[in-house]
């Protein structure tokens, strides 16, 4: 996936989450994905490549980044919460979806009840494969 399919996968879905604002606090070059005024995503360019930040839980990213040379620590955020995804080879847009499903998540999961969008027990839960109907 290039950076340019990066990136907008992650804007197509990231718009198609309940309550999210996208903003430009940081100027032209920086798209911001919030929640309930919380950011889940950032979309930029380093060194002249489309690459995005989302939130990820600390094992999961380090998980991720043993997994996938294109995931890095979160640009400008904090390393063990963020990361970053750059285009590249192993990078699909179903595991790219789950990421920014997951950002979104964990952000939300520290709002209060009140304020939550969602379910964060049940969003992004895929049902099992295989036969509907038992």
């Amino acid at each position: 996936m290039d950076g340019a399919e990066l990136q907008a996968v992650v804007r197509l879905k990231a718009e198609g989450l309940p309550a999210v604002v996208w903003e430009q606090p940081f100027g032209p070059e920086w798209e911001v994905y919030k929640v309930r005024g919380k950011v889940f995503a950032l979309l930029t360019a380093l060194r002249a490549s489309p690459v995005v930040i989302l939130k990820s839980d600390p094992g999961e990213a380090v998980a991720l980044r043993e997994a996938y040379p294109e995931i890095t620590p979160g640009y400008h955020m904090n390393k063990r919460h963020w990361i970053t995804l750059a285009p590249g080879g192993a990078l699909e847009e179903e595991l790219v979806e789950d990421l920014v499903d997951e950002s979104y998540r964990l952000v939300v999961a520290k709002l209060p009840r009140r304020q939550r969008p969602v379910d964060t027990a049940t969003f992004g839960v895929r049902a099992p494969q295989g036969r509907v109907g038992g």
